[in-house]
């Protein structure tokens, strides 16, 4: 996945986004603005996972799409 592309489409992409990790909130998403970096800070403050199991998941995620 090339996040310069998320960047550009991110009002498309963060509804599936949101659909993998239905807890974030909107407000998340939108100061996220398609950086990847950010996704993964807060899904490992939200999830409460370790900095490598937010990475790995979030690979696992981009793969898949």
């Amino acid at each position: 996945m090339n996040w310069d592309q998320v960047k550009g489409n991110w009002n498309e992409i963060k509804g599936k986004v949101k659909e993998q990790w239905g807890d974030l909130i909107d407000d998340e998403l939108e100061r996220m603005e398609g950086k990847r970096d950010q996704l993964v800070g807060t899904i490992q403050k939200r999830y409460g996972y370790t900095k490598e199991e937010a990475e790995r998941r979030v690979s696992d995620w981009e793969t898949r799409h």
